[in-house]
């Protein structure tokens, strides 16, 4: 068995299948599986807006080593599902008699003049990590306004935590002086996919935290020095932070089926890629069925539980075991606003349940513990973390 990624969905596919076979009572060695990743690390994708990093980064041995499952480090290039084959960077083939696809997704950036070039972006670790250098080095220039101000493209929810993160960490690096962040977006409103009923507490935080909101606009190009937006625009800027759309792993392209409009492939109850064999997947680059209504949403929050189902469902696949079907009743967004505190909705409607304070400390939760796995070192923590089933809400 062989699944590709090591982030959300991988790392637990992988854990799920473990726990599966340990389950099932099959003995060691009769089913391999190995987790294939460009990086040995299962990186907390979602605090890269964060300004500490420091535990964001965990090594993937520390984590499938005492399950007994196997890394390879190397970046997928193709998948045979004919063949079932998926060949790596490193020119090696590997075969395989299930695959879990959880490549993830990543941020899309548009060929706009200057962005690739000048602009940042917190999709990964080491773009994060990046930016925050970036901002360290700000001060060794000289003090111009552009140095003081950061422009962030993108409303949706990273957008407006990162936002909502960089004028403390410019006022830090700046030793209090009063920095400019303008957040930028092509949508009327600010956070549109919260709803009406979060989206006064963003607007309120926005304005506490003292950011500029540039709406129903979009980026025409980025130079070392500024960005120029569609309406004629120029601001004056070292900093551009990219946090507009998200696009599932190309990996999926490769695969004869259809695709949404994020790139995700279509998967049954049972997490199987609907017209391709032996194959499932997990994660952003799923389309799965919360409910009758709903599809999965490219967050942790779905991809944990994709992954957990998905490693328990491809060992019962593999030896004529039932599966179990994916349905996740419920859903809650719990959005970071820096200094405002933080919003907690629940149902896809978004309904604000809690705010402020009282939300900033579920957020810090999730964060610092709810989406870790076990760091214990043992077995048996991973194995039963690794559980089929959901976590009740935050």
């Amino acid at each position: 068995m062989v699944v590709i990624g090591s982030g959300f969905a991988g790392l637990w596919a992988a854990l799920g299948a473990a726990r599966r076979l340990d389950e099932l009572g099959v003995a060691p060695q009769t089913v391999d599986i190995a987790v294939i990743s460009p990086k040995p690390f299962h990186d907390i994708r979602v605090r890269n807006y964060e300004s500490d990093l420091s535990g964001c980064r965990i090594p993937v041995s520390d984590v499938l080593e005492p399950a007994g499952i196997a890394h390879i480090t190397a970046e997928v290039t193709a998948i045979d599902p004919q063949a079932r084959t998926v060949s790596t960077s490193s020119g090696a083939v590997i075969g395989y008699e299930r695959l879990v696809l959880a490549s993830g997704s990543r941020v899309l950036k548009p060929d706009i003049p200057g962005l690739r070039e000048f602009g940042f972006d917190v999709d990964t670790y080491d773009n994060a990590m990046r930016l925050q250098q970036h901002l360290t080095r700000l001060p060794d220039g000289a003090p111009t306004a552009a140095a003081r101000t950061a422009v962030v493209v993108g409303a949706g929810l990273t957008g407006i935590e990162a936002a909502c993160e960089l004028p403390t960490r410019l006022r830090t690096i700046y030793g209090g002086a009063t920095p400019r962040v303008v957040l930028v977006d092509r949508n009327v409103f600010v956070g549109s996919d919260m709803g009406s009923s979060a989206r006064p507490v963003i607007e309120n935080a926005l304005a506490d935290n003292g950011i500029e909101v540039r709406s129903g606009v979009g980026v025409s190009a980025v130079t070392p020095d500024s960005v120029l937006l569609s309406s004629g625009e120029e601001i004056a800027t070292r900093t551009v932070v990219w946090c507009a759309g998200m696009r599932a792993s190309s990996l999926t392209e490769q695969l004869p089926v259809k695709r949404d409009r994020w790139g995700r492939v279509a998967v049954d109850d049972y997490l199987r890629v609907v017209g391709v064999p032996r194959m499932f997947a997990a994660g952003d680059v799923a389309a799965a069925r919360m409910d009758d209504q709903h599809v999965s949403v490219m967050s942790c929050q779905h991809g944990r539980p994709m992954g957990r189902y998905a490693g328990y469902n491809v060992i019962s696949d593999l030896l004529g075991e039932p599966m179990l079907a994916l349905r996740i009743p419920w859903y809650v967004t719990v959005l970071d606003l820096g200094p405002a505190g933080a919003v907690y909705t629940e149902g896809w409607e978004r309904t604000v349940v809690k705010s402020g304070a009282e939300a900033k400390a579920t957020k810090q939760t999730i964060n610092s513990q709810r989406i870790y796995p076990p760091l214990t070192g043992s077995r048996s923590d991973l194995l039963a973390a690794a559980a089929p089933d959901l976590q009740a809400r935050p």
